[in-house]
């Protein structure tokens, strides 16, 4: 009767001992399992088995993710100062805690640090707002996640913004192109963003900047700014203002030092005679050099629908004191040109310019003109050779003063004169009348000479005069620009 008491009990209890038997087994083959697979593996599985990227990573919905931004500016890679676009390659990194990417670095080998596809985890929709067009970037597919959750996002981008570029004062001209980084839809309540890095740090960076090009980098400044596009909802965004300068050294050479050189040439060309034909055709043959010379750099000039750059406006400038120097050398030309037609100087003009213009630009009196004596003189020479070969008529020849007086003596002389002087009489009236005409055309042509000489004086002093109003207005000019760039180019 007792021996059926121990079955019984033995009956009751097996079933007890082999479900804690499959319990211990069923531990300890998982954990056999687990510890024959890499550490690395085991890891992404605990971490992406239950995560859902499409769900922003916070265990609390009220607290807002931070998104640290930080920018270094590797390359200037162009400016399109037509298009207004700006092409610059950066090196871009975010930083954000993700609250479902966490785990204990004991349980799997001490790993503090992973890399998971892009693509598998969860990502802020930064976007850049100046984007004009998609760069050739490469694709970095991985991020880097800590222990703790923080996320970081490395990747290279060519980023191709659009800018408002100045270029009025080329080729000294300063840029500053911003660059806007902010959530395209999420408000400042869900995903807010910060600097990662100081701004000092930020705008001092040039470590990795390739500064051999075109452009220098002065700078990159930041700013956090909040805006709103209704009235309810707020945006965080963070703007990198990229400060660049242009190396005008090459523009320098090649369009300013020509022009100078050239508007050089044509203030030493006032040095050429004013009654001389070669300055005008220097004149136009300077004026024609300068023209293919803009035609060459009008390619190299910046262009933009809003505005030309104030070098164009020197070209232009320069190009109109060539056309003012031809036109005062065709001016002074045509007053100091000998003509047999040409009219005396007035008196008024003579008084203007040979006394008064002259003493003002330190000339001295200009001598006015005095009929020369030379007819006279070579008038009595040729009487004194008359009575010299003709004895005959010594008495004629010998008590006049003049044509005029010997033809007078001739006139009052009564009755016909002596047969065997009569010959003489005739060959002496002729010679004298011979003489009178010399004398006349030998004074209309002094006189015609002495005008000219008096155009040749009053055109010189005005070319002294606009040679120096030219001079002046080169140099004002000059000064101004020189100026203007200076305190552009140091501001």
């Amino acid at each position: 009767m007792l021996l059926w008491v121990p079955q019984a009990l033995l009956v009751l209890l097996l079933p007890m001992l082999l479900a804690q038997g499959e319990g211990k087994g069923q531990r300890g083959g998982p954990q056999a399992s687990n510890t024959s697979r890499p550490a690395l593996l085991r890891l992404s599985d605990h971490l992406l088995a239950h995560y859902r990227k499409g769900v922003r990573p916070v265990l609390d919905w009220r607290k807002p993710t931070t998104i640290s931004i930080d920018v270094i500016i590797y390359a200037i890679l162009s400016v399109d100062e037509k298009n207004q676009v700006l092409t610059t390659y950066i090196w871009y990194r975010q930083f954000w805690t993700d609250e479902f990417l966490q785990w204990n670095p004991e349980d799997f080998d001490n790993i503090t640090k992973l890399s998971i596809p892009t693509d598998s985890i969860w990502v802020p929709d930064i976007l850049i707002n100046e984007f004009v067009d998609v760069g050739k970037s490469p694709s970095i597919p991985y991020v880097y996640v800590q222990h703790q959750g923080k996320v970081q996002n490395y990747k290279p981008l060519q980023v191709v913004t659009a800018c408002s570029l100045d270029i009025y004062n080329f080729p000294f001209d300063v840029q500053n192109c911003s660059l806007t980084f902010t959530s395209w839809l999420h408000t400042i309540h869900d995903i807010n963003v910060s600097l990662w890095r100081l701004p000092e740090e930020v705008k001092s960076d040039k470590s990795v900047f390739m500064n051999q090009g075109e452009w220098e980098l002065l700078g990159v400044l930041t700013q956090f700014r909040e805006f709103s596009i209704e009235s309810s909802d707020c945006y965080a965004e963070m703007k990198f203002y990229v400060v660049i300068r242009r190396r005008p050294l090459f523009y320098t050479v090649s369009l300013l030092l020509p022009s100078i050189l050239l508007m050089v040439v044509d203030i030493v060309g006032f040095y050429l005679p004013p009654d001389s034909g070669e300055r005008v055709s220097f004149k136009i043959t300077l004026l024609l050099g300068y023209s293919v010379f803009l035609i060459i750099v009008s390619d190299t000039l910046p262009a933009t629908a809003i505005g030309t750059p104030l070098i164009g406006v020197y070209f232009v400038v320069c190009m109109a004191l060539l056309v003012i120097s031809l036109a005062e050398t065709i001016f002074i030309v045509r007053l100091t040109h000998k003509q047999d037609l040409q009219q005396p100087v007035p008196a008024w003009l003579r008084r203007l310019v040979l006394e008064k213009m002259a003493r003002l630009l330190c000339l001295g009196e200009q001598p006015t003109s005095q009929r020369p004596t030379d007819q006279a003189t070579l008038l009595a020479s040729l009487l004194y050779q008359c009575s010299t070969f003709l004895p005959a008529m010594g008495n004629h020849c010998s008590h006049v003063g003049g044509p005029e007086d010997l033809e007078k003596t001739l006139k009052g002389t009564d009755g016909p004169p002596p047969p065997p002087r009569r010959e003489a009489s005739l060959a002496v009236r002729g010679l004298l009348q011979e003489l009178s005409s010399i004398r006349h055309i030998l004074e209309k042509r002094d006189d015609i000479r002495e005008v000219a000489r008096d155009w040749l004086r009053v055109g010189s002093v005005l070319d002294r005069l606009l040679f120096r109003i030219y001079l002046l207005a080169v140099l004002a000019y000059s000064i101004t620009l020189v100026t203007l760039w200076s305190i552009w180019h140091y501001s």
